[in-house]
């Protein structure tokens, strides 16, 4: 029987209470760093919701996808690991940017001729790109493919929505730079090694594309400007900015879909 006085015979071990002591200074030490990650990054949900919603020309209501980015920001701040990650802010512009495309794609759909456009527009690329053996011009393309060159942007464009509303990969239905996407969790070495070699294909496509394409490229992805911005900086209008985004992403695309 547990008398009061036998309890107190046999108080918690001085290495146990010191773990249960460790042990609830961690956690309550980890939830004072993600209260700080969150409110500290609060803005950047605005940020993220703001360049997605003008990129893809989005006219819907933003509050759902602030609340939806605010959500992703606080499980980034839940699953972040400062041991792995590089950054806090990389972690979760990432998390917050999958979250708010989430909530864009339950709420978006893309007719079948988008569809049927761009398997034209591929089939007139590799077929072009055959002949003459190097990637086509926009305007051959388009000659190709029977459409004009306004047509053609027009179509890569709402294809550039699609696979930018898709989850992050590398198949024809997704964003090829979805490949700087760092993995949620810890990945196996050969996935590991898999992903590295499409981030050099990727990196040397990028390299290989028109200057003005690439630019457009870098300026939006690594230096995390706006269409806006990017326009301002190349002295385009933002609808010429829109336009070589979606046919740099087509390329890239291309360009890793027939190399191997």
């Amino acid at each position: 029987m547990n008398t009061p006085a036998r309890q107190a015979a046999c108080p918690v071990a001085p290495a146990a209470l010191k773990a249960r002591i460790s042990e609830a200074y961690a956690r309550q030490s980890r939830e004072a760093r993600e209260e700080r990650w969150i409110l500290d990054h609060v803005p950047l949900v605005r940020h993220v919701v703001g360049k997605i919603t003008a990129a893809l020309g989005y006219r819907g209501e933003l509050d759902d996808l602030i609340s939806a980015g605010t959500l992703g920001l606080v499980k980034a701040a839940r699953a972040f690991d400062p041991g792995r990650e590089s950054t806090f802010k990389t972690y979760a512009y990432i998390r917050i940017r999958g979250a708010v495309l989430d909530e864009i794609r339950s709420r978006s759909f893309v007719p079948a001729s988008i569809h049927a456009r761009v398997r034209a527009i591929r089939r007139a690329y590799e077929q072009v790109a055959a002949e003459q053996g190097s990637p086509p011009a926009d305007e051959a393309l388009a000659a190709r493919a029977g459409i004009s060159l306004a047509e053609l942007y027009h179509t890569l464009e709402e294809a550039r929505k699609q696979r930018v509303l898709s989850i992050h990969g590398m198949d024809e239905d997704q964003s090829v730079l979805g490949a700087f996407v760092p993995p949620d969790s810890t990945p196996t070495p050969a996935a590991e090694a898999e992903r590295r070699e499409q981030l050099a294909r990727l990196a040397k496509a990028i390299t290989q594309l028109p200057r003005k394409d690439r630019l457009v490229v870098l300026l939006y992805y690594e230096r995390d400007l706006t269409m806006k911005e990017t326009a301002q900086v190349l002295g385009i209008t933002e609808s010429r900015v829109s336009q070589i985004h979606a046919s740099a992403l087509f390329k890239l695309s291309m360009k890793l879909r027939m190399e191997p």
